[in-house]
């Protein structure tokens, strides 16, 4: 007997926001299949607003209205029966989040959830990770957004510590990340990881995930770190421009690719990982499979 599920997540960003649509198969004695049906990416960089000027700007307010007028027909014509809107960073620091938040719901009729860092990395961490984490081996699990970046440690197959940073790539490009924080974030990673003696990253988000795609390697193969640092000094001899002409970038992904490699290659560099594994998952698909298992 095969049942089939159609679940959504919304997830709104610091950079974008994105709509996944994901078919859940269940078939008796078999572990369920979370295939992806449809997944719509809006380039509304929020994080702009609310780090810079403290709140969402009337234009982006009214083109967040129609993305999630659209993304409610989008999940109507697939016939969605659950759905989950999760705002992260951007909404947890603009001051009028909550009056956004009540005119969406009375435009576009979507609640959506502001959610802290730490929610933020439990849900991308409950994604489909174990065929990848090797019980007698140590990663750092590093997903790197708009406005923050969520690190979380496995060891024995076990999750033993997350941390949510204040240091996104919105936020760097605006230069909005201190020397202290990056200290902060070297002294904990360094210091969470002292006792492994191997440590490999999992990386997630839209950057990593853009530059595995560039390698052309096989999806279950790792990027090494000496790759990671060579596309860094590419990337960065290129202007906003030529990344966009000669290696067909999105103009929103142009400018933060490169701040989002220094973040990965920093992790890296202070837990001493020699690899970088890209599975492809995100925010959306946590919640998703949050939702399934009554996580969330």
């Amino acid at each position: 007997m095969i049942k089939i599920k159609k679940y959504a997540a919304i997830d709104i960003g610091s950079n974008a926001m994105r709509l996944l649509i994901t078919n859940i198969v269940e078939e008796d004695g078999k572990e369920p299949q979370f295939n992806k049906s449809s997944l719509v990416r809006v380039p509304i960089r929020l994080g702009q607003d609310a780090f810079t000027v403290g709140e969402i700007s009337l234009e982006n307010i009214e083109r967040m209205c129609d993305a999630m007028k659209a993304f409610n027909l989008l999940m109507k014509v697939h016939k969605v029966e659950r759905y989950m809107a999760f705002a992260t960073s951007a909404m947890r620091e603009a001051y009028n989040a909550k009056e956004v938040v009540a005119l969406i719901k009375k435009k576009a009729d979507i609640k959506i959830d502001i959610i802290d860092g730490k929610k933020e990395a439990a849900i991308i961490a409950s994604t489909d990770l174990h065929h990848l984490i090797k019980s007698d081996e140590t990663y750092l699990f590093v997903d790197v957004g708009g406005g923050s970046t969520e690190f979380t440690l496995f060891a024995n197959g076990k999750m033993v510590t997350s941390r949510s940073f204040k240091a996104g790539t919105v936020r760097l490009l605006n230069e909005m990340v201190c020397e202290v924080v990056w200290n902060e974030i070297e002294k904990w990673i360094k210091t969470i990881t002292e006792d492994y003696e191997e440590v490999t990253l999992i990386g997630s988000g839209g950057n990593i995930n853009k530059l595995f795609k560039m390698s052309g390697k096989v999806q279950e193969k790792p990027l090494s770190y000496i790759y990671v640092n060579s596309q860094y000094a590419y990337l960065n001899s290129l202007t906003y421009e030529q990344r966009i002409s000669q290696l067909g970038l999105n103009p929103d992904r142009a400018d933060v690719i490169v701040p989002a490699t220094r973040i990965y290659l920093n992790a890296m560099k202070w837990s001493g990982a020699r690899q970088i594994y890209v599975p492809k998952i995100g925010l959306s698909d946590g919640i998703v499979k949050a939702m399934f298992y009554g996580k969330i």
